[in-house]
């Protein structure tokens, strides 16, 4: 048996679990919150007891000792050195990384050369890299990277018609993000609907929450996803627009004299649910305020509906059919209303029989809402990336990553 942490420094924030493997078996979650901040938040779950303090969390190096500290104060482990390897979540990999690396230098300076196209990212991940290998030197370090799942796609799928030379100097394509989630998803549904079995699957996987992105799997891999060069593309999200045509941007800035800087952090910031309705970024306002006759917050709901069930339409064609389809994340695993509104756009043209009474029993747990007589199968499959990077770390220990 080995204890494993998986990692996912954000900004402001450090959320952690820790794992005795291969038994995948947790012993402990939480985050630390509000990183900057002297009324930093420290949450810890282990068994059936909770701690949560209020108290200064300068950077991340505070937070992980604040992390270490738990685990002696509270029992969970004995000693620091039961910790064999720890396993960070990196959201933007390149062109660089097709699977989890060990995090050495190597890795290191790749990480930080994609930083421009993951300056809100990169840094926190590197931060909370240096502040855990400090805490705890002995214990391997890997990258677990949101990119690497999609790095199966084929040029076709992730070139833009762009100047291919701006292409290649640049590594400016689609690189997508989610990827261990996707990955996750589509493994969980070959293992328990498939007998275990890759080849011949077809599967649309709509990781949908406050970033929201599909894949298109065949055979257990990616042939395409949502996302692009970096999450802003795709679909409609809790502050991002999504997909645009080009030249809004032009036209926006020079409608409202506003910099390509500061259209870029609306489009980022203050778009999506929030920009359309006026409500929230927090798809459960939205809906709130729809069911009260709010006409903005029944607009955003139609229209993000409209843009999930388009790109689902896109992969049915892409995958020359589909023999599942799987919602997740926070909205695609708790909001029997969004899985409706996106469902009644395809069901007619996909052939889905959709029983739509299992799927209001749905919230937060795997299950079927199709009925047998549909062409394709609708699930609900809670996601894990925590486990994936586990999974991982355990690798690493067996010397087989």
């Amino acid at each position: 048996m080995y204890k494993v942490m998986a990692v996912n420094a954000g900004s402001s924030s450090l959320k952690y679990k820790l794992y005795e493997m291969p038994e995948e078996k947790v012993l402990c979650s939480g985050n630390c919150e509000r990183i900057g901040h002297e009324d930093g938040i420290f949450g810890l779950k282990y068994g059936d007891k909770k701690v949560r303090e209020i108290l200064p969390i300068l950077d991340h190096a505070k937070g992980v000792e604040l992390v270490i500290d738990a685990l002696i104060k509270y029992g969970i482990i004995e000693s620091l050195e039961e910790i064999k390897c720890v396993g960070h979540r990196v959201v933007q990999g390149g062109k660089y990384f097709s699977k989890s690396a060990e995090f050495n230098e190597d890795t290191e300076k790749k990480v930080t050369e994609l930083i421009p196209l993951d300056p809100l990212h990169a840094p926190a991940h590197l931060t909370g890299f240096h502040a855990f290998k400090e805490a705890l030197p002995h214990a391997d370090a890997i990258a677990v990277f949101d990119t690497a799942y999609h790095q199966s796609m084929e040029p076709e799928d992730y070139v833009y018609p762009i100047p291919y030379e701006m292409s290649e100097k640049y590594d400016c394509r689609r690189y997508g993000a989610h990827g261990t989630s996707h990955n996750y998803l589509a493994d969980k549904a070959i293992a328990d609907y498939f007998g275990g079995k890759a080849e011949g699957t077809r599967i649309i996987t709509c990781h949908i929450g406050s970033g929201s992105s599909l894949a298109a799997i065949k055979d257990g891999k990616c042939v395409a996803t949502s996302m692009g060069l970096t999450p802003l593309g795709g679909v409609m999200m809790g502050t991002r627009t999504g997909d645009l045509d080009p030249s809004v941007m032009d036209y926006l800035c020079t409608c409202t004299g506003k910099s390509v800087d500061e259209m870029y952090d609306i489009f980022n910031k203050k778009s999506g649910f929030l920009g359309v309705s006026g409500v929230s970024n927090d798809t459960r306002d939205v809906e709130e305020a729809a069911n009260q006759g709010n006409e903005r917050a029944k607009l955003a709901i139609k229209l993000f509906a409209r843009t999930v069930a388009n790109f689902i339409a896109q992969y049915y064609v892409r995958l020359g059919g589909a023999d599942m389809i799987i919602f997740s994340a926070g909205i695609g695993e708790n909001s029997d209303t969004f899985r409706a509104a996106i469902l009644k756009n395809v069901e007619e043209a996909l052939g889905l029989s959709v029983d739509y009474e299992a799927n209001k029993g749905i919230h937060g747990t795997q299950g079927l809402i199709s009925k047998k007589d549909s062409k394709i199968m609708v699930s609900v499959i809670p996601t894990d990336e925590e486990v994936m990077i586990a999974r991982d770390c355990y690798k690493k220990i067996q010397g087989v990553l």
